[in-house]
């Protein structure tokens, strides 16, 4: 997409730089073995590296650095979260899911390796996000450690990302409304979101009740963002997009574009990002990156 104004210039070095960032952290931790393990963390290394915005771990890093949190400790959250990102992707592309062969305009991983490789780079990734959260490293206080862990956690299971999906699953064959296609989306891709909001505040050892308005911000920009996956769903560019669009449509399954229709859903998507940057009254110039990130999710073509 085409980024402008000051706003653009902001989120353009933002992305770039947590891109370069993300990978550089991942070749520096996951490198290759000598030995019979190889190919399982170059199927690791294929799916977590120059691929993706980073959304989440610039989520991350801008509400951390709100609060003065150092940055390569944001970055390696960011990296944990971007691994259970990675890994649900890897997941959701196999047969007995999606089954995709492309993703971020390159074949999947399945299909560049193969499903039981496939399979174990994803679990791989998954405990790999938690060993990062564990280190010494990544945050020096345990209690912010344990709290980063379990924030995560929560985010990814059967309450979060894994339950969302189990949700997105039964759709093909149940009749959902718009509050159930809600739910569904605030736990299949709204809970990571809010997960790295909530963990930049986390590193920043804002206490849970300071939290309200970053919760809220995240809350509303996890529905923004499915909106908008929904719209470029029906009506996007496969070739932008770097992957297969119209599936759900083909699956039979309710959206959000079929429940409002497009006109009435993109508005919606503004709307709440609106109400998203309503939320970052109280803070200043130091939240301009999230106010930024907002405007993205409902203006990005892929």
């Amino acid at each position: 997409m085409q980024l402008v104004g000051d706003r653009g210039q902001l989120l353009a070095e933002g992305l770039a730089r947590i891109q370069r960032e993300v990978d550089r952290t991942f070749d520096e931790l996951m490198p290759v073995p000598g030995d019979t393990r190889a190919r399982l963390v170059e199927a690791m290394r294929y799916a977590a590296i120059g691929g993706g915005k980073r959304v989440r771990p610039l989520l991350l890093c801008a509400t951390a650095g709100m609060y003065g949190v150092s940055r390569e400790a944001a970055v390696r959250c960011g990296c944990a979260v971007e691994a259970i990102h990675v890994y649900s992707l890897i997941h959701d592309d196999l047969p007995c899911m999606d089954d995709d062969d492309l993703r971020h305009g390159k074949a999947t991983v399945h299909r560049r390796f193969d499903e039981a490789t496939a399979v174990l780079a994803g679990d791989s990734l998954h405990a790999f996000a938690f060993e990062i959260l564990s280190m010494p490293e990544t945050a020096s206080d345990p209690f912010v450690r344990a709290e980063l862990v379990a924030t995560l956690a929560a985010a990814s299971g059967m309450g979060g990302m894994a339950g969302g999906q189990m949700m997105d699953m039964a759709a093909a064959t149940q009749e959902y409304d718009l509050h159930a296609i809600t739910r569904l989306q605030q736990l299949k891709t709204g809970a990571l979101l809010s997960a790295a909001v909530e963990m930049g505040a986390v590193l920043g050892r804002v206490p849970g009740e300071g939290r309200a308005a970053l919760r809220n911000y995240a809350r509303d920009i996890g529905l923004a963002f499915q909106i908008a996956d929904d719209l470029l769903d029906h009506e996007g560019d496969e070739s932008k997009a770097g992957k297969a669009l119209r599936k759900d449509a083909e699956q039979g399954k309710q959206t959000f574009v079929t429940l409002m229709g497009i006109d009435k859903a993109r508005h919606q998507a503004r709307a709440l990002v609106e109400q998203a940057v309503g939320h970052l009254a109280p803070y200043g110039a130091e939240a301009d990156m999230l106010r930024a990130l907002a405007r993205f999710i409902v203006e990005r073509d892929r």
